[in-house]
């Protein structure tokens, strides 16, 4: 990505752009699967083979999906220029570059807290991306790289330092975090190996610590080697790829160097189109542009109590779960996702609160009292599909159809709640996706495939 301050070196081939991108940055389980459920609170990351390693979601997180095109420049833009463009452009997707010691365009004046919640509440969804150490064949001449020797080390550090500094920033557990890994010679075999170790790091520091694991690849080095160890038990798998391909062909399928049933669902993003400038709303900026359809950042949304009594903030999203705490009339609320539960007056609507508690959205400020606000994300809370097909249905349980395509291994569903249905090997509990499907658990890598996962609702 040329104005990216990448890197001086434009390696071309015959199958797309050069290496470089700008640096812009239960009860009514059976008794014994009950009887684990009072462990599930404290569960820590558990021992899963790999590929599919389970995300530890914290109790206020939720993930958050973006569908639309969207575009990165190396410094974040000022928000009066984000302001200029939303609305007059095609774009609702901005890439942040928020850490790693490869980054380019390191002081990034506007990327504070305070802007983050500024582009989220103007409406804009944030792609962040780390550009950490790089693998030793990386072509180009970026400093700090890894070989096959400390790859695991390195990404696991990395993974650590990006969930700290995502933290800081206001970015939540839940959020879709993205490796940078520039293009490399496939002919040195060890440093293939090394990629791969590097990216099951990143995946499992990310996991452990709730986020979702993303990375920016080129088609023709990156890509093609995780596509091809895509079921392998010797790697974790990153949950979404961020493709680079310069052909101004924004498609999320048809891609030669991975088939489509690989990270089918929410889990691609695609870079199809390098350095150039656009003008909208009077603002010229240099940009990359990006179709993405893939995890992004989850952020708090800041609202009021709008109660004349204080607001019961609870465990679940029920009057029937205990109460928390309390919240004055008139007070601030930071909300995460809405979720449906028990029905007060006019919704069925909860919210879930960045401590993990849940209020009823009647009595929130939020744009709707009816129903679910655009503004916010559904709760969710994916983990990657175990089997080659999985089967969704319509109700939770075997007795009910089947419903749409199966599901291809390694697809995130996104799950919003849990039930009790069909024993299925180890477990009865189902989930319902965000798509009104049900699937077994049991088939979900996520906390537990036995019983309940928290921080997972139970349905209504």
């Amino acid at each position: 990505m040329s104005a990216r301050q990448h890197d001086n070196s434009r390696q071309h081939d015959s199958r797309g752009p050069h290496t470089g991108r700008r640096q812009r940055i239960g009860r009514g389980l059976a008794a014994a699967v009950g009887a684990l459920a009072v462990l599930v609170a404290g569960l820590t990351l558990p021992a899963a083979a790999e590929p599919e390693t389970p995300v530890v979601y914290t109790s206020g997180s939720t993930a958050t999906r973006a569908n639309g095109l969207g575009f990165d420049t190396c410094d974040a833009p000022s928000l009066a220029a984000l302001n200029a463009w939303r609305g007059t452009s095609p774009y609702d997707v901005v890439n942040i570059y928020f850490g790693g010691i490869n980054r380019g365009c390191a002081a990034q004046p506007n990327l504070t807290p305070t802007w983050v919640r500024g582009a989220v509440s103007a409406g804009w969804k944030l792609l962040p991306t780390y550009f950490g150490y790089q693998p030793t064949c990386m072509f180009g001449t970026k400093e700090h790289r890894y070989t096959a020797t400390d790859a695991t080390a390195r990404g696991s550090s990395d993974g650590a330092d990006a969930v700290a500094r995502a933290k800081a920033l206001g970015v939540l557990s839940g959020s879709g975090l993205y490796a940078d890994v520039e293009h490399y010679d496939r002919t040195d075999t060890s440093c293939r190996t090394a990629v791969r170790r590097y990216v099951s790091a990143w995946t499992k520091a990310l996991h452990g610590s709730g986020y979702l694991a993303g990375v920016y690849v080129h088609q023709d080095s990156g890509l093609r080697d995780l596509s091809d160890t895509y079921s392998s038990t010797s790697y974790a798998r990153p949950d979404a790829v961020w493709m680079a391909r310069w052909d101004g062909n924004s498609s999320l399928t048809g891609w030669p160097t991975a088939p489509d049933s690989q990270w089918s669902y929410y889990q691609r993003a695609k870079q199809y189109q390098g350095d150039h400038s656009e003008t909208w709303g009077g603002v010229t900026l240099d940009i990359d542009s990006d179709n993405v359809r893939a995890p992004v950042a989850t952020t708090a949304r800041s609202y009021s109590v709008t109660s004349t009594s204080p607001l019961n903030a609870r465990s679940g999203p029920a009057s029937s779960y205990s109460v928390v705490r309390t919240y004055a009339p008139g007070a601030t609320l930071a909300v995460v996702c809405q979720a449906s539960g028990q029905r007060v007056d006019t919704t069925s609507v909860w919210d879930r609160l960045t401590d993990g508690t849940w209020v009823s959205d009647r009595y929130v400020s939020t744009p709707s009292s009816t129903g679910f606000s655009s503004t916010l994300p559904r709760c969710a809370y994916p983990g990657q599909v175990t089997v080659d097909l999985l089967t969704a249905r319509t109700g939770p349980g075997t007795s009910y159809p089947a419903a749409g395509s199966p599901l291809p291994r390694g697809t995130l569903a996104y799950v919003t709640c849990q039930k009790v249905g069909t024993l299925i090997r180890t477990s009865r509990v189902w989930n319902q996706l965000r798509n009104g499907t049900w699937v077994s658990d049991y088939y979900v890598s996520n906390r537990s495939s036995t019983t309940w996962s928290a921080p997972v609702p139970r349905c209504p």
